[in-house]
């Protein structure tokens, strides 16, 4: 580890990531590219950044000795999330001065001492990055320096709202209260409150006297606004009274609700889609054997029954799938307990789709330390990761399963060496309903439902779920749960 940060080395790398800014790339990818050649320049064993919601932070990007984070989630209330949202913006702490778990876990690896630096806009933090070294010595002012430099950095990405948040209901876009505005008879603006301010991003003297930034509706109208940024604004005006031409002006950020119409309209769509092909199926050979009993053969007759059961099966999978994402609930409910994990995964192949199930190489130690969860959902976690691995894999290609455990956690994978997943995806893909391609033409069918239960399943065992891409080819999805 260099004593001091290698500027150079720094300066070459930023570079990189500006080109790839410059060449139309942002977001996740970007992030973690920036990640990536700051961590040797600062002689860091591993870089870690947390994005933050109103309702808790997650680690969305992870290098080096820290990248077993990568997906973990800290609800706001954890202490902490409460630790890294106070306190100086820029601080050198020990890694055991983070309360609970993580702490542990971080010092099982050799880390014990990190910088850290939160990410501000306006006054608002929209993340926190984490830069972590094995001594226990103090680390250099350029280190810090830097560390500080990068978070605004990423920062300036958040604010320009490209590709970040990853997550939507980040603070750069969390719903305020009303705006509120009066305009003369030319749209300019003469009266701005704050909270119109906070909506648009426009503080009043920057709105004050020129043109309203978004369409007027008619007097006693309504018009649903999307501005450029992709957020929705809900406007309505009226005369004011008096012998003046003034219009007030009211307006709101409606695009969570945006946001849940598009989900039902979506899961309207979805379910119609998905649920049409095995009904056509199992209709179409159900009428064969009633209309052609007498004429098919014994054999006809089994064929066409295993596939009325088969797709029977995959259609009440699906069911499963539509139900518990609608509720949000995860299957089971059991009360968390100790279970053998190696155990549940041996005992939940023979119960995947038969496409998949010949394809499965498990590579489970036989000392593996039991988990602290629910076993019966371990089948559906398994199920779920398993069909997406062999739906962007070739057919005769294996879907590897191991496993393996630290003194927190017990962990496994399933991986594949398909067509991978794109860095900046790697988030998205458990969002409910996304699809990595859209359109009556996608190459790979689904409800893009998935991926979204399995991190429902898992995060309610306390564990966290993450993707990445594989080296060579395909992706590797990962799931860690609590040491039983």
């Amino acid at each position: 580890m260099p004593e001091r940060t290698d500027f150079p080395a720094l300066i070459a790398g930023h570079t990189s990531v500006i080109k790839m800014i410059n060449s139309g790339e942002s977001g996740l990818a970007v992030l973690t590219r920036l990640l990536s050649e700051v961590e040797p320049a600062i002689g860091a064993a591993g870089l870690v950044f947390v994005e933050f919601a109103p309702t808790g932070g997650r680690v969305i990007a992870a290098t080096g000795s820290a990248d077993f984070v990568t997906g973990r989630p800290l609800p706001a209330t954890h202490p902490a999330t409460v630790c890294l949202l106070s306190g100086p913006p820029v601080r050198e702490v020990g890694v055991d001065a983070i309360p609970g778990a993580i702490a542990d876990e971080l010092t099982a690896r050799g880390l014990r001492r990190m910088i850290l630096a939160r990410a501000e806009i306006g006054g608002l933090t929209v993340g926190s990055l984490h830069a972590f070294y094995p001594g226990d010595e103090p680390l250099d002012a350029s280190q810090r320096a830097v560390v500080g430099y990068v978070a605004a950095c990423i920062a300036h990405m958040y604010g320009d709202q490209t590709g970040l948040p990853v997550h939507g209901d980040g603070p750069v876009v969390a719903a305020l209260a009303d705006g509120l505005a009066v305009v003369d008879r030319d749209h300019h603006v003469r009266l701005w409150n704050p909270a119109a301010a906070q909506v648009t991003g426009r503080p009043a003297a920057e709105a004050l006297c020129r043109p309203l930034p978004f369409p007027l509706p008619p007097s006693g109208q309504v018009l649903d606004h999307r501005l450029p940024d992709g957020r929705w604004l809900r406007i309505t005006s009226g005369e004011l009274p008096g012998p003046g031409t003034l219009r007030v002006v009211t307006f709101r950020d409606i695009t969570d609700q945006q946001r849940r119409d598009h989900d039902r309209d979506l899961f309207v769509a979805v379910t119609s889609h998905e649920l049409r092909t095995p009904v056509t199926v199992i209709k179409g050979y159900a009428d064969t054997l009633t209309d052609h009993w007498v004429s098919l053969s014994d054999d006809d007759r089994r064929q066409a029954a295993r596939i009325i059961g088969q797709r029977a099966n995959e259609l009440a999978r699906l069911v499963d799938r539509l139900l518990t994402a609608a509720t949000e609930n995860r299957p089971g409910g059991e009360p968390a307990a100790p279970f053998d994990l190696g155990d549940a995964l041996r005992a939940a192949v023979p119960d995947l789709p038969a496409d998949v199930r010949h394809r499965i190489v498990l590579d489970l130690p036989a000392d593996l330390p039991k988990a602290l969860g629910d076993r019966h959902s371990l089948a559906t976690v398994l199920t779920e990761l398993s069909t997406n691995a062999g739906k962007y894999s070739l057919p005769d290609t294996p879907i590897e399963v191991c496993a393996e455990a630290n003194e927190r956690t017990v962990s496994f994978r399933v991986a594949d060496r398909g067509i991978g997943i794109r860095p900046e995806h790697v988030e998205r893909a458990f969002d409910r309903f996304w699809q990595g391609e859209s359109g009556d033409r996608r190459r790979y069918p689904g409800a893009g439902l998935g991926l979204y239960l399995v991190r429902q399943i898992v995060e309610q065992q306390n564990g966290w779920v993450s993707l990445r891409p594989r080296a060579g080819g395909g992706t590797v999805a990962e799931v860690r749960l609590p040491r039983g």
